[in-house]
């Protein structure tokens, strides 16, 4: 099973999710902690990611995130459909707002995130995969979106984000046939990144992160910003865009010391601003 992050201790903790970090390079991890339901995601550890998201969004000393699991089998096996056997659709409804906080949490998080994907990832567990920026998957890793096959849809952004990985028609044909797909497909087809050997994807999502976090703080928060909103974009809609978040990053500190880093032939010291 992987083990919960390096030596940093806890900065955030719940029943069901904890945050280690950021250690001395910037990288921080949440981890998903209910190893006993393969991280279903019920109301409560929903709303467990959110709180850990807003924390880590809050946490200027944080560079980038890993998404990881504490389950030995799973990343995530999506929502958990013993709890939502017992809702009544008044329950439904209320409940619709946490569950998007949770996903949306990860989505919109400032930083890069890189999820780390071992065994099962599907429905809502591969929709949080989808919601990073990279995916390192191991070699035991399943991805799929099988929501058709129980009378629902994908609901945590996988409709719009699986599409703009691999393209509107290997998405429709995944979230219509609601198949798995085996590690090596899935790397052949995009829905992950990196493909590893079985055990070692928190090590290499981990050993990617810290290559990232040795950049910019604020060059790699613009830099995803500026991906994020320029996708789908026309050109001159996306080159705004970009320029927007160049001018964000063009009087900083970060850029001071980048240049005079190179010109002195020496690492930077980020000042993050």
């Amino acid at each position: 099973m992987p083990e919960l992050v390096s030596e940093s201790a806890p900065a955030f903790t719940s029943e069901f999710v904890t945050v280690r970090g950021p250690g001395a390079d910037g990288v921080a991890e949440l981890v998903l902690d209910r190893p006993k339901a393969m991280n279903a995601v019920s109301t409560a550890m929903a709303r467990a990611i959110g709180a850990a998201c807003a924390h880590l969004t809050a946490d200027e000393s944080v560079r980038v995130v890993v998404l990881s699991s504490s389950a030995g089998r799973a990343f995530c096996v999506g929502a958990d459909l013993k709890e939502r056997n017992a809702l009544s659709d008044a329950d439904l409804v209320r409940q619709r707002p946490t569950s998007r906080a949770a996903y949306g949490g990860v989505l919109e998080l400032p930083m890069p995130t890189v999820a780390a994907v071992h065994g099962f990832a599907l429905g809502g567990g591969f929709e949080l995969a989808l919601a990073c920026d990279v995916i390192v998957a191991d070699a035991t890793a399943v991805v799929g979106l099988p929501e058709v096959s129980v009378g629902v849809i994908p609901g945590g952004g996988g409709t719009q984000l699986l599409p703009r990985r691999v393209g509107a028609a290997r998405a429709a044909e995944l979230i219509f046939t609601a198949r798995r797909v085996e590690a090596a497909e899935a790397l052949a087809l995009g829905l992950v990144d990196a493909l590893v050997p079985a055990g070692e994807a928190r090590t290499e999502a981990l050993a990617l992160a810290g290559r990232m976090a040795a950049n910019s703080p604020v060059g790699l928060r613009a830099a995803k910003r500026a991906l994020r909103l320029g996708h789908g974009m026309d050109l001159t809609a996306g080159l705004e865009i970009e320029d927007a978040a160049w001018r964000t990053v063009a009087f900083s500190g970060d850029r001071a010391e980048g240049v005079a880093a190179f010109n002195e032939k020496r690492r930077p010291q980020w000042p993050g601003r």
